[in-house]
C-alpha cells in the first residue's frame, strides 16, 4: 500500500491510458474470439470477410454502429435514455484501476507498481462499481417508454441484487485467509499457494455468480430474445448500442480479472514456470496475467455455446435457495478452521483442503438439477397424474374470474341438449 500514491503525474495518466488500451483491445479480441469459437463449437466457420480470416470484423462492426443512423423512438425520456449507456460503461472501465497486472517496475527510472491505484478496501469498492453499472441498464429500459426494455431492466435488477449477495459471500472466505481487502496485498498472500485450492468452494461460487452478474448465457435473462426481443436495449441503436454491449464485455473482463486476483494468485506465475527465478519479476507477470483472463473469458465462451438458457424461476432458485446457503455454511466452516489456525491447530491445512473439496462436490452434483432432464421417475409420476386427472364439464363450469358481458345471444343451453331437442 505504501508503494502508492507516490507517481508523478504523467505515470498516472499513463497507466490510465494503458488501461483504456487494454480493455478495448481485449474487447475487440473477445468478440471476435468468440464468434470464431461459437462458429467452431456449431461446424461453422465464423467470421471471414473482413480482413485474413475474419480478423477486422470486430473492428468493422465498430465502424458500421458509429457510421448508423441514430434512431430515437417517440415518448421517452431523452436525457436519462443518452445518459443510461454512459453510466453502464463508466463504472466498468473504473473498477479495473484497482487489478493489479504486476510487481514494482521501472518506468523511464521510475519505480512504479503495475497498478493504477489501491484502497484498503478495493474489493468492496469493485463490488459497488458492479453493482452501479446495473443502473444504467434499468434506467435505459425505463426512459426507452417500452414494455420489454423495461422489463429486461427489473430483470437485471433483481439479477444483480440475488448474484451480487452470493458473489461478496464467496470472497468472505478469501477476506478471512488474506486478513485483507486490498487486491494487491490478497495476491501478496497467495504467493506459495492459490486460494483456487484452499478455497474450491468458494471460487465455484464466485464462478457461477460472474456470469450471472455480467448477464451472459445461460444467464441473459434480461436481453432474451424469445422474450424481450432485445432486452432492455431494445430501442437503442448506433453509438448508444454499442456502449452496452462495450459495458458488457468490459465488465466480463473486469470480472475475470478479479477472479484471477482473488483465486489464481494474479499475477504470479503457475505451476510450474514459478520455478524460474525470473518469472515473477519485470514484465512477465503481465502475461501470466493476461493468460489467466483469457481462461475466465474462454469459460464465458464455452458456456454461451454449451448450456441453454435458464428459466427465470430456475435461475432465482439457482441463487436464493442453492449458492447463498452453501456460501453461508461454506464460510462458517473456513471461519471454524481458520479459528483452529489461530491457536496453532497443527493439521489446518488438510482439514481445509478435504472440507473445501467435499463443500464443492456437494456443490457441483447440486447444480445438475436445472440443466438435467426429467428422470425416468419423474415421467412416469408425470403420466399417473396426467390420467388421474378427472374430466371436466367445461358446459357447466363456471369461470374462477370475473368475466364482462359480451353484445351477443347466450346459448340455449349445452350442445348435447340442442341435438337432443332438435331429434324430438
Amino acid at each position: 500500500m505504501t508503494a502508492f500514491g507516490h507517481d508523478v503525474w504523467w505515470l498516472v495518466g499513463a497507466k490510465a491510458i494503458a488501461i483504456f488500451v487494454f480493455l478495448m483491445l481485449t474487447v475487440l479480441v473477445a468478440i471476435l474470439a468468440e464468434r470464431k469459437l461459437l462458429g467452431r463449437m456449431q461446424l461453422r466457420p465464423g467470421p471471414n470477410r473482413v480482413g485474413p480470416k475474419g480478423s477486422l470484423q470486430s473492428l468493422a462492426d465498430g465502424i458500421k454502429l458509429a457510421l448508423k443512423e441514430s434512431i430515437t423512438p417517440g415518448g421517452i425520456d431523452r436525457f436519462v435514455y443518452f445518459v443510461a449507456p454512459v453510466i453502464s460503461v463508466i463504472p466498468a472501465f473504473t473498477a479495473f484501476a484497482f487489478i493489479p497486472f504486476g510487481p514494482e517496475v521501472s518506468v523511464f527510472g521510475h519505480r512504479t507498481p503495475l497498478q493504477l491505484t489501491d484502497l484498503p478496501v478495493a474489493v468492496l469498492f469493485i463490488l459497488g462499481l458492479s453493482a452501479i453499472g446495473v443502473y444504467g441498464i434499468v434506467l435505459g429500459g425505463w426512459a426507452s417508454g417500452s414494455t420489454y426494455p423495461l422489463l429486461g431492466g427489473v430483470r437485471s435488477t433483481a439479477q444483480v441484487i440475488s448474484y451480487e449477495v452470493a458473489m461478496g459471500l464467496s470472497f468472505a472466505a478469501v477476506f478471512l485467509y488474506a486478513g485483507t481487502m486490498s487486491t494487491s496485498q490478497i495476491i501478496a498472500a497467495q504467493d506459495h499457494v492459490w486460494y483456487l485450492f484452499l478455497l474450491l468452494p468458494s471460487f465455484v461460487i464466485y464462478l457461477i455468480s460472474m456470469v450471472g452478474e455480467t448477464n451472459r448465457a445461460p444467464f441473459d435473462l434480461p436481453e432474451a430474445e424469445g422474450e424481450l426481443v432485445a432486452g432492455f436495449h431494445t430501442e437503442y441503436s448506433s453509438l448508444k448500442f454499442a456502449m452496452f454491449m462495450l459495458a458488457e464485455y468490459v465488465n466480463m473482463t473486469t470480472v475475470s480479472a478479479l477472479a484471477a486476483t482473488m483465486f489464481l494468485g494474479g499475477w504470479h506465475a503457475p505451476w510450474p514456470l514459478n520455478m524460474w527465478a525470473g518469472a515473477n519479476t519485470g514484465w512477465w507477470p503481465v502475461i501470466w496475467f493476461t493468460a489467466k483472463v483469457w481462461v475466465f473469458l474462454f469459460i464465458y465462451f464455452w458456456l454461451r455455446a454449451t448450456l441453454p438458457r435458464l428459466r427465470y424461476d430456475q435461475f432465482m432458485a439457482l441463487g436464493w435457495k442453492l449458492l447463498i446457503p452453501v456460501s453461508l455454511v461454506w464460510v462458517m466452516i473456513a471461519a471454524v478452521i481458520r479459528a483452529l489456525r489461530n491457536q496453532g491447530y497443527p493439521h489446518w491445512t488438510p482439514l481445509l483442503v478435504v472440507s473445501s473439496i467435499v463443500v464443492a462436490v456437494a456443490l457441483v452434483l447440486s447444480l445438475r438439477k436445472p440443466f438435467s432432464a426429467p428422470s425416468a421417475r419423474t415421467l412416469a409420476r408425470r403420466r399417473r397424474e396426467q390420467r388421474a386427472e378427472p374430466v371436466e364439464d367445461h358446459g357447466s363450469r363456471q369461470p374462477a374470474f370475473p368475466t364482462p358481458p359480451l353484445p351477443m345471444k347466450p346459448l340455449a343451453g349445452p350442445v348435447g341438449a340442442s341435438k337432443e331437442n332438435a331429434r324430438g
